[in-house]
């Protein structure tokens, strides 16, 4: 039996992270990389991909590039043909790409645009991904799906802290996380009976260092919003994201752990 901080411990185990070249994505697959996961690091792009894995394994951390569009169910069928038949012990839903702006200002499009890269991309990958998270769970008695939601999949944005509308939170992108959020407790009474656990993590505010550093005024503002006082800041979501895919969390099922400070307490 494992004990003290062993049960946070990823040793043998595979993790595959969906948008880890990312501002958080990094941390999360960082932080795997470190409890002793070998870490799938999933985009877009094979140069981010590639930079991420190299810092990896120059830490002396075990990671590999998994180049492709997660929207698209055949590029998701093509990886997980070529990933044969090996175990994935915890899948990450992370990725996101949409922009902003009021529903006055929003398409009919950037709904559709969202849902697939947050909702049907989830899905699919679950789906793909079943016969390895099952091979895990029969090796090593356990896999946990991890699904990034937002507080904005609970609570509305504050329209008044934006400066223009255009910039504001945008409806598609909260109703999107929302959908996760629950589809997360779906799966979660649908598969935790074969040992698959499937959690939610919903992140506050977490602006990125370029946005930071740009608009130190709205930073400000963001700030007298959380009853911290405070912006969360990027290694802050390694701890949540460690006790998910461990088996620290062994007995955690349909959870959605807020991470924002107390944003959405007030």
């Amino acid at each position: 039996m494992k004990k003290g901080v062993e049960i946070f411990s990823l040793q043998g185990r595979s993790a595959l992270v969906t948008g880890a070249t990312g501002y958080l994505g990094s941390a999360m697959a960082i932080i795997l990389a470190e409890a002793g996961a070998h870490v799938l690091i999933n985009s877009r792009s094979q140069e981010r991909s590639s930079s991420l894995v190299e810092k990896l394994k120059h830490s002396g951390l075990s990671a590999e590039a998994a180049v492709f569009d997660i929207t698209s169910k055949e590029a998701v069928e093509s990886f997980f043909s070529s990933y044969q038949d090996r175990p994935l012990h915890v899948l990450i839903n992370n990725a996101y790409v949409g922009g902003a702006g009021s529903i006055e200002l929003s398409s009919p499009e950037s709904y559709t645009s969202s849902y697939d890269v947050t909702m049907i991309a989830a899905h699919n990958l679950l789906k793909v991904a079943l016969p390895n998270l099952r091979k895990a769970v029969q090796v090593s008695g356990d896999a946990s799906v991890i699904n990034l939601a937002s507080m904005y999949a609970m609570v509305s944005p504050d329209q008044r802290i934006y400066e223009f509308a255009s910039g504001v939170n945008p409806p598609f992108y909260g109703a999107a996380k929302a959908a996760l959020l629950h589809w997360s407790r779906y799966a979660a009474c649908e598969f935790g009976r074969e040992g698959i656990r499937v959690n939610s993590i919903s992140p506050g505010p977490f602006p990125s260092d370029v946005v930071q550093k740009a608009s130190p005024d709205f930073i400000k503002t963001l700030n007298g919003k959380v009853p911290m006082g405070r912006v969360g800041i990027q290694d802050e979501i390694k701890g949540p994201v460690l006790f998910l895919a461990s088996s620290a969390s062994s007995f955690v099922n349909g959870a959605n752990v807020v991470v924002d400070g107390g944003w959405t307490c007030w």
